[in-house]
């Protein structure tokens, strides 16, 4: 069930929504962002720590009299003046998550309370880039919102995903008890330009080995399930959650075009022309069976579903990163989900 409480009324037509915060904004996913934002006419101000975000991705927004980059950890409070805050602050990757994962739970929670707070001050709305990790290897085919999940609280990866549940909580309880206007959007896979090509995500890896004509790295038999949406198009979903009235959420946004792991590094293959092998390899721990969203909330609130297709997005990503290397990039590791 999704929560919408409309005891709270907030007044858009005298709210301002011209200033806008993106934490994380310097990764791949808040970079797009900021850019869609500032074709918006909106004023950003990208607040990065630049462990998973880089420079780079937001180096050609710098000029632009609108745009402003501070280096900042979440962890710590951000005292800014701001009508809206997007808080997309966590490395979402396997690799970098599981780095240092009582530093990723202290991003999700330290950095869900800061950004709360900050609302709560200026009377912000808030959003929330929650993650599909909260319904784990999950029982339930689609997931809908209402789906809790099935989540092991003490995994490798619950740094993350349980991170993420607790700040989820966080948005709530400052809804309820503190009449905090926040969205909550649960991201599925995502993939697009920008993304690091050694995070361990499996669509940037893929294409990463094809390229360099390394094998292929399929954890388990390549069986286990995911949906992949193109990063215009969640972009596209989180803009228009954010301007929703009286919606709080959760909302899926993802694409539930389901594919298995293999049929991805086949068609990886096939649209390098790599002759590269594919290689199995053990399934690691707590890896999801299955992964698609149900995204009726979204069609019936939002009016979003994803546009571009899967092959259409792998040709855009695979000439991102055939650039990238032929420019010296780092090179790509093992691919999870």
């Amino acid at each position: 069930m999704t929560i919408d409480e409309n005891r709270l009324i907030y007044n858009d037509e005298i709210r301002s929504d011209h200033r806008v915060v993106v934490t994380g904004g310097a990764g791949f996913l808040g970079s797009h962002l900021c850019e869609r934002l500032l074709a918006r006419g909106k004023d950003v101000l990208c607040v990065d720590n630049f462990f998973t975000g880089r420079k780079e991705n937001v180096a050609h927004l710098v000029g632009d009299p609108r745009f402003e980059l501070v280096r900042h950890d979440i962890t710590h409070p951000l005292f800014v003046e701001v009508d809206r805050i997007y808080n997309l602050a966590c490395p979402a990757s396997p690799v970098h998550y599981q780095y240092n994962p009582v530093k990723t739970i202290k991003t999700s929670v330290l950095g869900a309370i800061h950004v709360l707070g900050l609302a709560k001050r200026v009377k912000a709305r808030v959003l929330q880039a929650s993650t599909s990790e909260v319904y784990g290897n999950p029982a339930v085919h689609p997931q809908p919102e209402g789906y809790w999940g099935h989540v092991n609280p003490i995994g490798i990866r619950s740094c993350y995903d349980e991170g993420k549940r607790a700040a989820e909580y966080l948005f709530m309880d400052y809804h309820r008890q503190n009449g905090v206007d926040v969205r909550i959007v649960r991201i599925f896979n995502t993939y697009g330009p920008r993304m690091l090509p050694n995070d361990g995500r499996v669509v940037s890896n893929f294409i990463v080995q094809a390229l360099r004509g390394d094998p292929l790295t399929v954890y388990g038999d390549g069986s286990q399930t995911r949906s992949f949406c193109y990063v215009d198009d969640l972009v596209d979903g989180l803009v228009r959650m954010m301007d929703q009235v009286g919606f709080v959420g959760p909302v899926n946004l993802g694409n539930p075009a389901e594919f298995t792991i293999l049929e991805l590094a086949q068609r990886v293959r096939e649209l390098t022309g790599s002759r590269s092998e594919i290689r199995f390899l053990p399934l690691p721990a707590d890896d999801p069976e299955q992964r698609r969203p149900d995204i009726a909330v979204a069609r019936d609130r939002l009016g979003w579903e994803p546009r571009v297709s899967l092959d259409e997005g792998l040709e855009k990503t695979v000439a991102y990163f055939d650039r990238l290397l032929a420019e010296g990039g780092p090179a790509g590791g093992g691919a999870a989900g």
